[in-house]
């Protein structure tokens, strides 16, 4: 595929991505009478089945990261030039923030507006390394082991791990950052955001080094594709 397209098609995904998280937040939040166990479990539901058919629509496109440190561990594993990981992460960004503008008009909301979301603290954050590192351990190998399983696994760890982290497992720099301009159910404070993205960060490192380790072929120098 051509760079535009695959571009095109990450953009589209992000957007479609955060239109589903920011707008099953809304929904579930606005029939859930205040039950927030319900509201997160739509919510959670919503996000794993919705970034399954994602990925199953663009992942013969782009790859369907999605994710800026999903973009990186491929080129560290050679499966996207470095030169294309600046590009990735931007239509990312932006698509997340068309996301979210998305969402909220479909809802009657302003396009954008600062979340007061409170996510702080050193539990949200180990939340966050342990989300990412999960995340990426596990796109990295079963898309080398089982690669037609991939979406539905991917889909199904989100949606795991939206009940088992603190923080509700973001673990993507981009939706993090879009995420901040929602001040809904799904949303989080500005001044929040820098701190989660050094925790993903430190959970996809982790999950890199993790990956070659375990998944190591003989006589390649200890290395995997």
């Amino acid at each position: 595929m051509s760079l535009g397209r695959r571009l095109a098609a990450e953009g589209l995904g992000s957007a479609l991505l955060l239109a589903i998280v920011i707008g099953s937040g809304i929904m579930g939040e606005q029939l859930a009478s205040g039950n927030v166990a319900i509201a997160l479990l739509a919510n959670a539901l919503a996000t794993g089945a919705g970034l399954s058919v994602l990925i199953l629509v663009f992942g013969p496109v782009s790859g369907a990261h999605f994710n800026p440190l999903v973009s990186i561990a491929e080129a560290m594993r050679s499966g996207l030039p470095w030169r294309e990981v600046p590009l990735y992460v931007a239509v990312q960004i932006a698509g997340s923030f068309a996301g979210v503008a998305a969402a909220h008009a479909m809802f009657g909301k302003p396009l954008f507006f600062a979340s007061r979301h409170v996510r702080a603290g050193w539990p949200m954050l180990w939340s966050e390394v342990v989300a990412a590192f999960g995340l990426l351990l596990a796109i990295l190998a079963i898309s080398k082991t089982h690669p037609a399983a991939t979406p539905f696994a991917v889909g199904a760890y989100i949606t795991a791990a939206y009940w088992f982290t603190a923080s509700t497992s973001f673990a993507n720099p981009a939706v993090t950052l879009a995420r901040a301009a929602s001040d809904t159910f799904a949303g989080i404070r500005p001044e929040d955001v820098l701190g989660f993205i050094a925790a993903q960060a430190i959970g996809a490192i982790a999950a890199f080094w993790v990956y070659r380790w375990l998944f190591a072929y003989p006589g390649s120098g200890n290395r995997s594709p």
